[in-house]
């Protein structure tokens, strides 16, 4: 669903599993760190308003979205971790470099969830222009990282 059609902070916590538990990893790319450190800001929030221990929440940056793959291998493949939320932006520039990006950490990321048989979260905010990343980040569209905390959450359910 488009999400100029849904609030990304709007959620149903009716069928949530107890995270007071659970360990998860949050890599977040400094590339557009005013706007990352909102959706990581969100992420984290959520995680700790559904139980999540503080303790239990690490944090760990890359220079941009495209090492997000490999940030999020380095805490998948530890047994403690049981879920890992990668949060970046990406935006449209002159050039397809926006593309390529994004193809390769989509991909990325799905083949550490699938490898490490885990929840690996793909929170990245791909938008055409700066004022739709804001947007995504707190804005009139919610946080992706809210969204991606809540999908963490709902994946340790399976």
């Amino acid at each position: 669903m488009a999400t100029a059609l849904k609030n990304l902070s709007d959620y149903n916590s009716d069928h949530f599993v107890d995270i007071a538990d659970k360990r998860f990893g949050l890599v977040v790319a400094e590339w557009n760190r005013e706007i990352t450190d909102i959706l990581s800001a969100g992420a984290y929030e959520t995680l700790l308003k559904h139980g999540a221990q503080a303790d239990n929440i690490f944090r760990n940056t890359v220079p941009g979205s495209f090492e997000l793959t490999l940030g999020a291998q380095l805490l998948a493949q530890h047994e403690e971790i049981d879920a890992v939320i990668c949060l970046g932006v990406v935006i449209k520039g002159d050039t397809k470099h926006d593309d390529y990006i994004c193809h390769a950490v989509a991909n990325g990321i799905t083949n550490v969830g699938l490898k490490y048989n885990k929840p690996v979260i793909f929170g990245l905010v791909t938008t055409n222009t700066l004022e739709q990343a804001w947007d995504r980040a707190g804005g009139k569209h919610g946080n992706k990282g809210v969204e991606a905390a809540v999908a963490a959450i709902q994946m340790l359910g399976f």
